[in-house]
């Protein structure tokens, strides 16, 4: 174990080998620095054990990134129903977080273990400059997809049609280019960063009072503010839709039972026994006319061919009504009334199946009415339901974001003023690490609260299984 403190001024340390004093750029005086040395021959800022555990615990969380957030992206490329071009900004989102893994968080852990920066003052700006983009971008894309969310829901007929592919991908250039303009101004000069720049040097973001102002408000604080009240008022809509929503599910049992209760009443109305009845009165008042019609011609032809007439022809006349009423049981009246009642229950069933299908039409009609009564319910529960969905889940994104970057970002604006509050590294890192988190816990609620993530996850996973 070797122990070294250094001077009062860390931009003029040379790398470790002298017993100094560290003081913080602020003034704050920082703890003795005590540097273990380790079996790889690198001195270490914390124990051989505590860096193998920081290593192995951070490393984990990296690659949790990495894996989560192309996940992500490939999700939204591969699986149909993720398709949809919204989910750019998720994708978008996901890029912002990848390269929070890829670009930041490697060079933190090294710095965390060794406690000294080992790359070179270059490496350090590019560094900061990519911490302070990508981790804006990430906020940044979070107060996209929340103002995405709340026009929807808002406006959705409008919107639909607005919300193209070249808005969208506009809106996503605006996210990176807003924080390039926040991330950028240190590499321009303004920053309180040294002149010289040694191993001990720390790397660090500029405590440049107007800086850390201005990049806290586009970071951190407006896109908050903007989130706060888009998704107050995403709940008060969605609260209000599902209201209404109630009601109309009321209105539309009230009709349904209305409409049952009148199909059931068509079942027992006379309308049936009413059309009978007409028919049989048409049919006796048919048969009477053709009778009276009958017997008349009959009469007129007996006048004039009286001579001609057999007893077959007069069988058949008005003289058999005379002659032969006593004549009802014999084989040729028997078929003649036979004849006669399949003729009348010809023409009654003829006229019932002529007002069945009358009958059948108004009930399909009603039924089909209730059909698409039930599906527009079904179809408005669903959209209801998804809105719900995703209006839980942005609140989720949302709390997690605040919980991850609200203590880095209050003590990255307090400390810059307070020249007594001097907070230890230990602290500072896990402070830091609070808000590099962030990145990997987006893609675990995409997959714990959307049921299409967590199915084209399983997809590309090769996992099986229902969900």
């Amino acid at each position: 174990m070797t122990e070294w403190d250094n001077d009062s001024n860390r931009s003029n340390l040379e790398p470790p080998s002298s017993n100094d004093t560290y003081v913080d750029v602020e003034g704050c005086p920082l703890e003795d620095r005590i540097f273990y040395e380790s079996p790889i021959g690198i001195a270490f800022a914390v124990p051989v054990w505590e860096a193998i555990g920081t290593a192995i615990v951070l490393s984990l969380i990296i690659i949790l990134t990495i894996v989560g957030n192309i996940l992500v992206i490939l999700s939204v490329f591969t699986y149909k129903p993720l398709r949809i071009v919204q989910n750019f900004f998720i994708v978008s989102l996901a890029v912002a977080d990848l390269t929070v893994a890829l670009l930041v968080l490697p060079f933190n852990v090294a710095y965390s273990i060794l406690g000294r920066w080992e790359f070179g003052i270059h490496v350090c700006k590019m560094w900061l400059t990519c911490d302070v983009m990508c981790c804006t971008a990430s906020i940044l894309n979070l107060c996209a997809i929340a103002l995405d969310r709340y026009w929807a829901i808002t406006d959705p007929i409008n919107y639909a049609q607005k919300r193209t592919l070249k808005r969208v991908l506009f809106m996503i250039a605006g996210v990176w280019m807003l924080s390039m303009l926040i991330s950028s101004p240190p590499l321009a000069g303004w920053n309180d960063w040294p002149d010289t720049f040694h191993s001990s040097t720390p790397c660090q973001l500029t405590s440049q009072q107007g800086y850390v102002i201005y990049s806290s408000l586009g970071s951190f604080y407006i896109p908050l503010l903007i989130m706060t009240i888009v998704y107050v008022e995403i709940f008060i809509a969605t609260r209000k839709r599902l209201r209404e929503r109630a009601r109309a599910s009321k209105l539309n049992t009230a009709i349904k039972c209305q409409q049952n209760s009148s199909v059931r009443g068509d079942k027992h109305s006379p309308v049936d026994g009413e059309s009978v009845s007409s028919d049989a009165n048409e049919h006796h008042n048919s048969h009477q006319d053709h009778k009276g019609k009958k017997s008349k011609k009959s009469k007129k032809k007996a006048n004039s061919e009286t001579t001609h007439l057999t007893p077959a022809n007069v069988a058949e006349d008005s003289f058999t009504d005379l002659h032969e009423i006593s004549s009802n049981n014999s084989p040729d009246r028997k078929k003649r009334n036979g004849a006669k009642a399949d003729d009348a229950g010809k023409r009654d069933d003829s006229r019932k199946e002529a007002h069945a299908p009358v009958v059948a039409i108004v009930n399909n009609a009603t039924k089909r009415a209730v059909q698409v009564n039930q599906f527009i319910e079904e179809k408005q529960r669903i959209s209801l339901s998804k809105e719900r969905r995703a209006a839980r889940t942005l609140g989720i994104i949302m709390g997690v974001f605040v919980v991850c970057w609200l203590p880095f970002f209050l003590m990255y604006v307090i400390l810059p003023f307070c020249t007594t509050c001097c907070p230890s590294d230990k602290l500072i890192n896990f402070i830091t690490w609070l808000g590099y988190i962030n990145s990997a816990l987006n893609p675990i609620i995409y997959t714990i609260f959307n049921l299409d993530f967590r199915r084209a996850f399983k997809k590309l996973l090769h996992i099986k299984g229902t969900t």
